[in-house]
């Protein structure tokens, strides 16, 4: 056991009196250091146990960003479906107050995982009761101009690509500007250019996107009845090493065990955006979709269906 540094001990109010250790042994990932802070709260019927999960990165500016990125992302998930994942505590520099940062911290509720994943039917802590009830509730209006838009407060990091998630007024310019042609972007500066790869990745963006989901046609049936789409909040990394059973625990209040979700890459997006990296990994199979999609119908076109997924594995 460590002590816990004293910025992550004022981030979380914990009274002077609580007993607080910092455990990392057999902890840790590609990006970050992880570890478990464990906190003896007293009170007046005796010491109440809290547990927090903790993140710290040296990366600098780069960490900074990532844990702000992860911290709105867990918080927009939560907001919507109490439970699903981890709330966000806190996040910030672990270096002295005046000096340049370099180390950055999240902590975060304490997710306790292990068993088997749902898979009846009628539950609603399964996987696909509780991804489809963040994929029905609308994403939260744009505060500058209080519609409802595609994008992100923040960026967020997919592994170790940033995704600046700049607002747009259509799905179709989102993907196109914010997820394809980024992505290029920082492939040429990783990698140097490839004309190959840019003619591809362009005329998917300036010719596929508008076709399959534009303006006037997702949401839309051959007929011209529809809606259009809603933003919903996204995962945005939802492969099956994100997803568990679980529960939260330590938090001085009960939740339900059920399936749960972390390491999110969160934006207000179209639900079957999600699906593209779900299909692409692997690991959930026809019955769970079977199950989502009683609860999120595919979109209109309907026929357009797998085109749209295909698309977005990209």
């Amino acid at each position: 056991m460590s002590p816990v540094p004293e910025p992550i001990l004022q981030a979380l109010s914990l009274p002077s009196e609580s007993k607080v250790s910092l455990s990392t042994s057999g902890l840790g990932s590609g990006f970050t250091s992880t570890g478990i802070i464990h906190a003896q709260i007293p009170g007046k019927n005796g010491a109440e146990e809290r547990r927090y999960f903790v993140k710290t990165s040296s990366n600098g500016k780069a960490a900074e960003e990532m844990f702000q990125g992860e911290s709105e992302s867990l918080n927009a998930i939560a907001a919507s479906v109490p439970g699903f994942c981890p709330q966000a505590l806190a996040w910030g520099p672990l270096d002295e107050p005046g000096t340049k940062g370099k180390t950055h911290f999240l902590v975060t509720e304490f997710l306790q995982l292990g068993g088997k994943m749902g898979r009846s039917t009628s539950d609603e802590t399964t996987l696909a009761h509780r991804l489809g009830r963040l994929h029905t509730t609308p994403a939260p209006p744009d505060p500058n101009t209080g519609r409802r838009r595609f994008g992100f407060p923040v960026p967020t990091f997919c592994g170790d690509t940033k995704q600046p998630n700049r607002f747009c007024d259509s799905w179709a310019e989102f993907y196109a500007n914010e997820r394809l042609l980024t992505i290029l972007a920082t492939s040429e500066e990783r990698n140097g250019p490839d004309a190959g790869l840019r003619e591809t990745v362009e005329k998917t963006a300036h010719k596929v996107v508008p076709r399959l989901l534009g303006v006037g046609h997702l949401g839309y049936t051959s007929s011209g009845e529809g809606e259009g789409i809603v933003p919903v909040v996204v995962h945005g990394d939802l492969w099956s090493g994100n997803a568990d059973w679980g529960r939260i625990v330590g938090s001085g209040r009960d939740e339900t065990p059920g399936d749960v979700v972390y390491d999110p890459s969160a934006c207000y997006g179209h639900s079957e955006f999600e699906l593209g990296i779900m299909h692409m990994f692997g690991g959930f199979g026809s019955r769970f979709f079977d199950q989502y999609h009683r609860i999120v119908p595919k979109t209109e076109p309907v026929a357009e269906y797998v085109d749209r997924v295909e698309l977005y594995e990209l």
